[in-house]
């Protein structure tokens, strides 16, 4: 069986489950999904992004969107539904919130379960991109394994 670590940072639509369970073909597929809840040090960087992508409207509503230990029950909810879909889509799956750092929850997760990849599923992030400062472009000089970063589908 092939275990993928998965980081999202919001709910998986049913696109992002379909692309993640038939990366493999028909190999079983088991899922560690982490979740991260969405931090206030976040909010500058995720501003300049909606501005770039010419989401403007998203930009100047970034301070309504809970943050921070406000963000932790929709976080969990989302979490909840990445386990229930991927799990209908016939893949095991288990999960956690990221109370820490998310690099090193991943590091600790790729170590405990012997994961053979990991994939980040977020939405664009232009300017951390830009730097190299992403999660997926972080965790590739962390984890040892293989690092696919792929793009979130809106709801």
């Amino acid at each position: 069986m092939f275990t993928t670590v998965l980081m999202i940072e919001k709910p998986l639509v049913p696109t992002d489950v379909d692309l993640v369970t038939t990366l493999h073909g028909a190999e079983e597929v088991s899922f560690v999904v982490l979740m991260q809840p969405r931090g206030r040090q976040d909010r500058l960087l995720r501003a300049l992004d909606d501005v770039a992508l010419g989401e403007l409207e998203d930009a100047v509503h970034e301070a309504d969107v809970p943050e921070g230990a406000e963000a932790l029950p929709p976080a969990r909810l989302a979490l909840e539904h990445a386990l229930k879909s991927l799990r209908d889509a016939g893949a095991q799956a288990v999960g956690r919130l990221v109370e820490s750092h998310p690099l090193d929850a991943l590091s600790s997760v790729v170590e405990e379960t012997g994961a053979d990849e990991v994939i980040v599923l977020t939405s664009p992030h232009l300017v951390e991109e830009f730097f190299h400062r992403d999660w997926a472009s972080r965790a590739r000089h962390r984890v040892g394994v293989p690092v696919l970063r792929l793009f979130a589908h809106a709801e």
